[in-house]
């Protein structure tokens, strides 16, 4: 027990949202530097999460004062005469994200890089935190416990490992022989039993084609909000937050599956199977890997295929969640201004970071690296006539890889050409190192196309064939090239757009199209009911100052994408269909989960 480093957490006013925090190190050097993490692994953005420390102070076991200085924003150094010596510090909680920590009457749930102080030197020590509940509160957390303390081996697991404490009721199930518990807050309002039943396909289905699960316990952390849609990925363990609302309806719960079933694939993808460029964690800056796309791209892309597997998502859904992926890609500008291995590179400042030009000089490695991985999956395919396939280089990786040494950054690449058995450069050129439109003729390998259109609402999100139309109602729409913020103001400008070229500008606030009063989203539709080539006069207050813009209008893109199957297809493309999909040609059904 001397040799660990030992956390006391308490909550005695949750009303102020601050979590007092006592930390016992053992002894070691005359003077110790100890420091809090400025980011949490899997989500890779600097946060600074010492703006919230406050009364921090150092003392001897007994009490007694020690001397200490800061020395960075997130660094202190205590002089502890080689002694054993404590910290004492409150962490303000109030952003309820699952990145970071949250503390109210109603329940505390922490990530630990917001909470505990660590010493370089003793990070791979034993590490141990006693959780001081309210009155009628439990604490939930993926490690083992040990009387009044969860243990975890090292830092790096605390860290991987958070707390939720609260007035909860833990739900249980069993899948592939290990023990799974579900942590609620929020008032979901979900039937609990179709909640455990469709986890537990999910997690079968992974397990199936993993070959087993790499854990022995494993807690689901469900957080049901307002708004807001995330996850955050654990070594035993996700926090999901999903906009309570959207939890009853068909595709708010299909939408929600897939947000599960993202994050317990990371299990392997990410959690052990990990970019050598993050072994081990740096805790102090950013770390920079390419591979972001196959790590969180790659796990994109099965969190959507690995639900249809587990029979919660019917084929013709499926294809039309991969059309709505599409579809976002190409009204994105910024495809052509970024590779996909860059936009990995520069997560730090690009991903987390967008303002109102991201639309216009970025892609999302998620987004982008889906199609990729569909692309690449399919290749594989092509080229093996379907006896092997990405599921094969994923296992080859985890095979390799699974131990946490890290993955080279040409890794990825090496696994899928020792899969294909010839090399994929052109493919990953193309793909991952260009900025160039996608390739999608591989898409015939299965009976598919990727089919453009434009598109017909501001809702429509693309992934389906177009709707019939009435005689004479398909002529060219007006096209503005804005992406609204709200019901008052422009968001977004789109590069090479008619609104850019006249001169409007992101925070405009809309005030009339030709004289009459629009708002934002009323202003882009009333542009699509003119033609190409028409003239319009937008008004706008900007910097609190009317200003009136000239616009000529172009035609709208046909940048809606969905898949299509072709005509006529081949015995081989239905059977090469039947393997990617799990399902019959000529299945389909638009099956959702049933609530």
């Amino acid at each position: 027990m001397s040799q660990a480093v030992s956390y006391r957490v308490s909550m005695p006013k949750p009303h102020a949202h601050l979590f007092d925090v006592v930390a016992d190190f053992p002894a070691s050097t005359d003077e110790v530097t100890v420091c809090l993490p400025v980011w949490t692994p899997g989500s890779y953005l600097v946060r600074e999460y010492s703006r919230h420390v406050q009364g921090f102070a150092a003392l001897t076991v007994d009490g007694q004062k020690l001397p200490f200085k800061r020395v960075d924003k997130r660094s202190f150094t205590v002089r502890t005469n080689g002694r054993p010596f404590r910290l004492r510090y409150q962490v303000y909680a109030h952003e309820l994200t699952v990145r970071t920590s949250h503390l109210d009457g109603s329940h505390g749930y922490f990530n630990g890089a917001t909470l505990f102080y660590y010493c370089e030197a003793l990070r791979k020590l034993e590490h141990r935190v006693e959780v001081e509940a309210p009155p009628g509160w439990s604490v939930a957390c993926a490690l083992d416990r040990q009387g009044a303390d969860f243990v975890a081996d090292d830092y790096d697991e605390l860290v991987d490992s958070p707390f939720e404490v609260g007035p909860h009721q833990v739900l249980h199930f069993t899948a592939a022989d290990v023990p799974h518990e579900v942590v609620t807050w929020g008032d979901p309002q979900v039937d609990e039993k179709k909640l455990l039943s469709d986890l537990q396909k999910i997690v079968e289905t992974q397990a199936q084609f993993w070959g087993g699960l790499p854990m022995k316990r494993y807690v689901f952390f469900i957080y049901a909000t307002d708004k807001g849609r995330g996850g955050l990925e654990h070594r035993a363990s996700t926090a999901l937050l999903y906009p309570r609302s959207g939890l009853s309806s068909s595709k708010g719960w299909e939408d929600f599956l897939t947000l599960a079933c993202h994050e317990y694939f990371h299990l392997w993808n990410v959690k052990r199977i990990i970019p050598k460029a993050l072994v081990p964690f740096d805790y102090s800056q950013e770390s920079y890997t390419t591979l972001l796309w196959a790590f969180e791209g790659g796990t994109s892309y099965y969190d959507n295929l690995l639900v249809r597997r587990a029979g919660l998502m019917g084929p013709q859904r499926y294809l039309t969640r991969l059309g709505e992926s599409l579809t976002s890609l190409h009204a994105t500008p910024g495809r052509k201004q970024l590779t996909l291995g860059d936009a990995s590179y520069l997560s730090w400042v690009k991903h987390y970071r967008p303002d109102e030009n991201t639309v216009n000089t970025a892609i999302s490695y998620y987004l982008k690296g889906e199609i990729a991985c569909l692309l690449l999956d399919l290749t594989l395919r092509r080229l093996t006539r379907d006896a092997k396939s990405l599921d094969d280089v994923m296992r080859l990786m985890w095979q390799r890889w699974g131990d946490g040494s890290g993955v080279p950054e040409d890794g990825v690449e090496a696994a899928a050409t020792e899969v294909a058995g010839q090399s994929l450069k052109h493919f990953f050129d193309r793909t991952v190192r260009s900025t160039e439109e996608l390739d999608y003729s591989v898409l015939a390998h299965v009976g598919l196309e990727a089919r453009f259109r434009v598109r017909e609402s501001a809702s429509d999100k693309g992934g389906s064939a177009p709707r019939a139309k009435a005689s004479g109602d398909d002529r060219p729409k007006g096209f503005l090239g804005v992406l609204p913020k709200n019901n008052t103001a422009i968001a977004s400008v789109l590069d090479g757009s008619p609104a850019m070229e006249a001169g409007i500008y992101a925070d405009d606030e809309i005030v009339a199209l030709d004289g009459n009063k629009v708002d934002a989203p009323s202003l882009i539709s009333r542009c699509e009911e003119k033609r190409p080539g028409d003239k319009v006069k937008v008004a706008v207050f900007r910097r609190d100052r009317l200003t009136e813009v000239t616009v000529t209008l172009a035609a709208k893109p046909a940048d809606a994408v969905y898949l299509a199957r072709i005509d006529r297809p081949t015995e081989e493309q239905k059977a090469a269909y039947k393997s990617w999909l799990g399902a019959h040609w000529d299945d389909g059904s638009d099956q959702r989960p049933t609530l």
